[in-house]
């Protein structure tokens, strides 16, 4: 039983590394959209990076999620793996039935968004502060531009964040240990129905395309159930996922939200409902490679590490 449970955590640091390098780049244009201006579309956007930026603004802060959303994907699928056993055997015994319902699999899911918020939560901070970094102090001062005034910052057209390390220093002198929470509760009320949306969808999508006779789905099945459960997710999730980023790049230059639903309500004054579905595209899109290649890399990596 101990190395089944070792065996999710392991192959879930595989799928997350997969997941992050295949969805960076994306990533990028969706925070920009969401969190920045001057941006009317995806597509306006990604040109815009690459124009200023080159490719290597499309993987900006790639190497702290790199380092670590493996490690938060691995607990992710570690403790969704753990908890599903549990609730199972808990439920049915050690002879129960072949496999979980929809309920104890949205379950397992919940316990996953409480979880992983509170470890993945300065993780995204500190990637959401990263990717708001254009060329220079200057460029980012223009996104968080107040409305009667300019607040100067800086003399020279060096970055505010020279690195993740220094990025966090700086938030913990500035802002404090809560700084590294800013939007915890939003990214709560995006990841615990979010991770609902995203395995009860698998599951289901896997367990139809498995063949007759068949204990696993194949890995075509794990890739294609895994790409569309990753759609479904983010693109139900992108109102809150606004609302996170936003309230996670504030702070930067000036505080302008005191909260979740003074960021709602000052968000739809100034921009109306619209701004709440920004991003919608590039998160459903790049949720389907990202998800397809954590799913892909955590069952191809359970196969191998189980003999299969």
């Amino acid at each position: 039983m101990g190395s089944v449970q070792l065996d999710d955590f392991i192959a879930g640091w595989i799928g997350g590394a997969a997941s992050v390098i295949v969805g960076h780049p994306l990533d990028t244009v969706k925070t920009r959209l969401q969190a920045g201006h001057g941006y009317s579309n995806t597509v306006q956007c990604a040109l815009r990076i690459f124009k200023n930026e080159h490719i290597a603004g499309f993987f900006k802060g790639l190497s702290f999620p790199l380092a670590s959303i493996a490690v938060y994907n691995s607990v992710a699928l570690g403790v969704y793996g753990n908890t599903q056993r549990v609730i199972c055997q808990y439920r049915y015994g050690e002879e129960g039935r072949r496999g979980p319902a929809l309920t104890d699999v949205a379950a397992a899911s919940a316990v996953v968004g409480l979880v992983t918020v509170a470890i993945g939560a300065p993780v995204d901070l500190v990637k959401i502060r990263l990717q708001m970094q254009t060329q220079s102090v200057r460029s980012a001062k223009l996104n968080f531009v107040g409305a009667g005034s300019i607040h100067s910052i800086a003399l020279n057209n060096q970055p505010l964040y020279r690195g993740p390390v220094h990025c966090i220093s700086r938030i913990l002198r500035n802002e404090g240990i809560a700084g590294l929470y800013r939007g915890v509760g939003a990214m709560y009320l995006r990841d615990i129905p979010g991770y609902c949306l995203y395995f009860v969808p698998y599951m289901l999508l896997c367990d139809w395309m498995m063949p007759e006779g068949s204990t696993s789905p194949n890995l075509y099945s794990v890739w294609l159930a895994g790409g569309v459960a990753g759609t479904i997710s983010w693109g139900t999730a992108t109102p809150m996922d606004v609302v996170k980023s936003r309230l996670q790049a504030d702070g930067v230059h000036e505080t302008r939200y005191k909260g979740i639903l003074h960021c709602i309500q000052q968000s739809y004054q100034k921009e109306g409902l619209t701004v709440f579905f920004k991003g919608t595209a590039v998160n459903a899109i790049r949720g389907f490679p990202m998800s397809a290649a954590m799913f892909l890399g955590y069952e191809f990596t359970l196969k191998i590490l189980r003999g299969q």
